[in-house]
């Protein structure tokens, strides 16, 4: 408990009884334990992420001030690691406000702090003030520095930034990257992009660290933040959430886009099993299950080719040609490809004349009596009807024409 209230009270007065600070124009000094520390030489630097560093030296000795923007303005030691008052003694030890004291040492007052009090950009030197306490390493051995003052440094390394960053910057930007992330799992969507979501989560996690770097976190509540994202794991109820619409697409899906509902099932399927798991195999039982494929590329996915329904795709011969629907490319025999043969806006194949057979499963597509064959549909006969003939030339080629 001595021991305690020693320190408290030295660095009291420390803080309070040093030597007035006289100084030259430019200067780097400081009382150092209440006897006067003055640096022989002194400059500042800016690094590549916009940190100031004023350092100041003697034969034996440094004191180095960093923060981590290039304002004026007051910084308090101790609140983040980036803004560090360090010293260095005769021997090589480093005192750091970035370790952390000793459980049995007390600190008061604070700290300490840095403050810039005037950057002149002309010149590019720095005027200002500090005090601080700073321990060694094992946090139980301490040196202080009240009434320091720097005048007029001179900046010999880096360049002054046009628009330095601040802690409202990086409060901002932090506001922003967390509104885009919560967009990608906003509920007016169909489907959360994983990749939109992992990319937007590290942005914003990323928007946090620099936040706490340069605002500091008292309460820990950037760091709860950071913690909660739980490293941008995709989430399970997400992928489940995903397969459940996917589902629902896939199930309610028509010719005209089965292998596209049908292939993006199968996808959120595997995701399910990539971010969840599947302890019993019943996902993959399902994806196994799924027929996604137009084998003969006709349009007709092959499940639709199946006209009996009795699972097996090699009995379906409309057109009787010995080859099984779902590899005949032209189904009806009536020499234009299935592929080809009237489509509504969807894709989905019409019943031209009603007689409830699809274009591409009727021989008569206009029903008029006449083979679609025989009404001029393919003049050259490469399965494409676009030289149909349109006799009364009325935009209507003869055999969709009664």
């Amino acid at each position: 408990m001595k021991k305690l209230l020693l320190l408290s009270l030295v660095f009291l007065t420390m803080y309070s009884c040093g030597d007035e600070v006289q100084f030259n124009t430019p200067a780097f000094q400081g009382d150092r334990e209440n006897e006067l520390w003055r640096a022989k030489s002194f400059s500042a630097s800016i690094d590549a992420n916009g940190f100031l560093t004023i350092t100041g030296a003697n034969n034996y000795e440094t004191v180095e001030l960093t923060v981590p923007s290039v304002i004026e303005s007051e910084f308090i030691v101790g609140d983040i690691d980036v803004i560090e008052a360090k010293y260095t003694d005769g021997f090589g030890t480093e005192y750091s406000t970035t370790n952390t004291p000793d459980e049995s040492v007390s600190v008061y007052p604070e700290l300490g702090e840095i403050t810039i009090e005037e950057i002149d950009v002309v010149n590019k030197t720095f005027t200002g003030t500090y005090r601080f306490l700073a321990f060694d390493a094992s946090g139980l051995n301490s040196v202080g520095f009240t009434n320091g003052i720097f005048f007029k440094v001179p900046l010999l390394s880096g360049e002054l930034p046009t628009d330095p960053i601040t802690c409202l910057d990086v409060e901002t930007a932090a506001q922003t990257a967390l509104l885009a992330y919560q967009a990608t799992f906003s509920p007016d969507l169909e489907f959360v992009s994983r990749a939109a979501f992992e990319a937007a989560c590290t942005a914003y996690s990323q928007a946090l660290t620099e936040q706490r770097t340069f605002c500091g976190d008292a309460d820990g509540s950037l760091q709860a933040a950071i913690e909660a994202l739980d490293g941008c794991a995709f989430p399970c109820d997400l992928a489940v959430a995903n397969v459940t619409e996917a589902e629902a697409q896939y199930t309610t899906a028509t010719i005209g886009n089965y292998v596209e509902k049908c292939d993006q099932y199968s996808l959120y399927l595997q995701e399910q099993i990539d971010i969840c798991g599947d302890a019993d195999g019943s996902i993959q039982a399902e994806i196994d299950s799924l027929n996604c494929g137009d084998t003969d590329s006709d349009g007709v996915p092959d499940v639709f080719e199946d006209f009996n329904v009795d699972g097996d795709l090699d009995n379906d011969d409309i057109d009787n040609d010995g080859i099984a629907n779902y590899l005949d490319n032209e189904d009806d025999g009536d020499g234009i490809l299935t592929f080809y043969e009237a489509k509504d806006a969807d894709g989905n194949p019409v019943d031209t004349d009603g007689d409830g057979d699809f274009d591409y499963l009727d021989n008569d597509d206009d029903g008029d009596g006449v083979l679609t064959a025989n009404e001029g549909a393919d003049p050259n006969g490469d399965g494409n009807p676009d030289d149909a003939l349109d006799t009364d030339g009325n935009g209507v080629p003869d055999y969709l024409q009664a």
